[in-house]
């Protein structure tokens, strides 16, 4: 009883300093008071430890590695496609690239091209011709003057100067000495008239190459005076007329052709429609310098149809947009 009892407690003597070189846990730190023997079996215990963390934390980074693999090969399919189809992959070379032309390009929606409100318009212009006169042609040089109140809106007058422009053609008297045929014929002085005008369309055309012209459209209408006299072809040894202005209206259509943002091609057709007091057919035999019976009784409502061409002068030549592009 008693050898049994002394050889537990020389076991237990034997088994404590034992207990000093057991392995510390991983991240902790040895007790104060260990001895320099413990501390260097401790670190060598924290090493193993370390080992045996990585060794644990090794399957860990495995899968990351299999993923790094696996991007490889993408990158490798890529590369492999290259090669397939060199289509596919097109090389560029930057020094042609930069040495091509480059177009302006147009946007499919772009800002008006001329911005007409609050401008001037100047159109000096040239009637020429009469469109439903086959007997006269009443040639003028003209000038007209619009301010546009909105962008499509605009008030406006113009003054015409008929008088040396008329033409009575030699082969009509001709014709009517002839035939012995008359036709009452006049003639026009001046006219002016104040008028409103309405851009009613406006859009774009391409023309020569590249080019691309701006237009617009409009109609216009008014009120003014024209002066007019018959011309003396039934009795012209004793009948002499003088003119007379007349009270004349007028409306139109007309195309503008921009070629800057202030300057285009004008031209217009217009009617001017009042009322004539055409030569009397009949001569009277007993008193033919009596001026009471050279002018028929009534009035005739005529129309003199003109093809004008001209030019359209905006002021100021420059705008500003209200909302930037």
């Amino acid at each position: 009883m008693k050898k049994s009892c002394i050889g537990l407690l020389i076991a237990a003597l034997g088994a404590f300093p034992v207990s000093g070189f057991a392995q510390v846990k991983v991240g902790g730190k040895a007790k104060a008071g260990a001895t320099i023997d413990a501390d260097a079996g401790g670190a060598d215990a924290a090493v193993e430890g370390e080992a045996a963390a990585g060794a644990d934390a090794a399957p860990a980074d495995a899968p990351a590695a299999e993923g790094e693999g696996d991007l490889g090969a993408e990158g490798e399919g890529v590369g492999d496609i290259c090669k397939i189809d060199p289509a596919a992959c097109p090389v560029l070379d930057m020094k042609k690239e930069a040495a091509r032309p480059i177009k302006e390009s147009i946007y499919a929606v772009q800002q008006v091209y001329v911005m007409r409100a609050r401008r001037f318009e100047f159109n000096p212009w040239w009637n020429v011709k009469s469109l439903n006169d086959q007997f006269v042609q009443h040639q003028s040089p003209g000038i007209g003057i619009n301010y546009y109140i909105t962008n499509v809106l605009a008030i406006g007058a113009n003054f015409r100067y008929y008088s040396p422009f008329n033409d009575d053609s030699k082969f009509n008297g001709q014709v009517r000495r002839a035939a012995r045929v008359a036709v009452p014929l006049n003639e026009y002085q001046w006219g002016a008239s104040l008028d409103f005008s309405y851009v009613f369309a406006y859009g774009k055309f391409s023309g020569l190459g590249d080019f691309i012209f701006e237009y617009d459209a409009y109609v216009l209408g008014g009120v003014g005076a024209l002066s007019t006299r018959p011309i003396a072809v039934i009795d012209p040894d004793n009948r002499n007329f003088e003119y007379k202005p007349k009270l004349a209206f007028d409306a139109g259509i007309g195309l503008r052709i921009f070629f800057t943002r202030w300057f285009a091609l004008n031209v217009a057709v217009k009617d001017y429609i009042y009322p004539e007091k055409l030569e009397n057919l009949r001569v009277d035999e007993v008193n033919p310098g009596t001026q009471s019976g050279w002018l028929d009784s009534g009035s005739k409502l005529t129309n003199n149809v003109e093809l004008q061409t001209g030019l359209s002068i905006f002021v100021p030549f420059s705008f500003d947009y209200r909302l930037p592009k």
